[in-house]
């Protein structure tokens, strides 16, 4: 299983859009609103045979109004 992050920039006034449209796909372990440079932050978990390239691409990226990402790979929980 591969575990990672996605930092989410939304156009302006439309996270709660943004964050309402990725919880409905059900792909994300946990959804949160940040401050910052970026307004989500969402977690994955994907098996290990997924590339998280294709995988951000394909479904978190076609999210409208979805103006960047930013995604981190993590390695090992502590």
């Amino acid at each position: 299983m591969q575990t990672f992050f996605v930092e989410i920039k939304c156009r302006l006034g439309k996270t709660y859009t943004v964050a309402s449209a990725l919880a409905d796909r059900e792909i994300a372990s946990e959804i949160y609103s940040t401050a910052g440079h970026y307004d989500v932050l969402a977690k994955f978990h994907v098996d290990d045979d997924v590339d998280i390239g294709h995988f951000v691409a394909e479904h978190v990226q076609t999210i409208a109004d979805i103006q960047d990402t930013r995604t981190i790979i993590t390695f090992k929980a502590f």
